[in-house]
């Protein structure tokens, strides 16, 4: 018999480089647009809030390593509690364009997400981002503080400048060689270390698999590419020293377990031994921040609102109040 994860990677199913083929828990919409002189286009989900809602609209970010699908437990906690909630998938992920000539930066993911909100007449929504979504919303927030009502940040990544911290840089290409040698097992373990303490549930097989999914599909060249160009995006961008021009009311949902920090794999051990300390890191955003309120789940990993959907969702719900 085979090991577990020889099996699990045989049976997996290949996605397009759009994800054509997973299913998304809300119809996917499209956003066509022009950028950097080539026409793009954006998926996403714009899913009506129950009854009369609210009057208040919800924008769900992803992380690099996630979908707007990712947010299927979300959406309807939202939705059930009166908002609108849209959530698109970036450029260069998931459900949209891959381009292969890209100039990826933060402030063109926050300029792409301001068009898709204009295009659907929105003047103002609360933002939420977790892991790159964190980083990407705290740019869109620094960059465009008339449209953000409120900011919430779930475990994200740039708490820290990692090139300052010492970390080695990397290009894109060797990111890309790096991406290219991406399995499902490879997929699988980093979640269970940094995402879940260690401890699997069934339920997240479906989040590697969608990810997995795109690597073993036709378009696995450009995917591993694209992922490749956000990672030194990620890595030479940092959103750390502007936080205290961040002017909207800031939620911080801070899983302590999480010891997420892009490039501390190429890092002497003294640096990458002090990198990703959420509990410590957490506290100083929070000082950072000028309106900002702290939850800390010292139990938690990179992802509360998949590993405690419970535990989150009644933190958002209440900081959202």
């Amino acid at each position: 018999m085979l090991p577990l994860g020889a099996q699990a990677a045989q049976t997996a199913q290949a996605y397009g480089p759009q994800l054509e083929g997973f299913a998304y828990p809300h119809p996917l919409q499209r956003f066509e647009f022009s950028s950097q002189q080539q026409p793009l286009g954006m998926g996403y989900m714009d899913v009506s809030p129950e009854g009369d809602g609210n009057g208040r609209t919800v924008v769900l970010l992803h992380g690099k390593n996630f979908c707007a699908a990712t947010w299927e437990q979300s959406i309807r906690v939202l939705a059930d509690a009166g908002y609108r909630v849209i959530a698109p998938d970036q450029i260069g992920f998931c459900s949209s364009s891959k381009p292969r000539g890209y100039q990826f930066s933060l402030a063109q993911l926050a300029s792409n997400t301001r068009a898709l909100l204009e295009s659907l007449g929105l003047e103002k929504a609360t933002l939420v981002g977790h892991s790159m979504g964190g980083m990407l919303a705290a740019r869109f927030a620094l960059n465009n503080p008339d449209m953000v009502e409120k900011l919430v940040l779930v475990n994200p990544i740039g708490l820290e400048d990692w090139q300052a911290a010492g970390v080695p840089y990397a290009s894109i290409d060797q990111l890309y060689r790096n991406e290219r040698s991406t399995t499902r097992d490879s997929i699988r373990n980093y979640q269970l270390k940094f995402y879940y303490n260690g401890i699997w549930k069934p339920e997240y097989d479906r989040w590697v698999d969608m990810l997995y999914g795109m690597y073993a599909g036709a378009g696995k060249d450009i995917v591993a590419w694209n992922q490749a160009q956000a990672s030194e995006m990620l890595f030479t961008q940092p959103v750390v020293h502007e936080f205290p021009s961040i002017q909207a009311p800031t939620l911080l949902l801070i899983g302590g377990k999480d010891r997420t920090a892009p490039g501390a794999n190429r890092a002497p051990a003294e640096i990458a031994q002090r990198l990703g300390d959420y509990p410590r890191l957490g506290r100083a955003t929070a000082n950072a921040i000028p309106h900002a309120t702290l939850v800390e789940w010292p139990e938690l990993g990179h992802s509360p609102q998949v590993e405690a959907p419970g535990i989150f969702h009644e933190a958002l719900l209440k900081g959202l109040e």
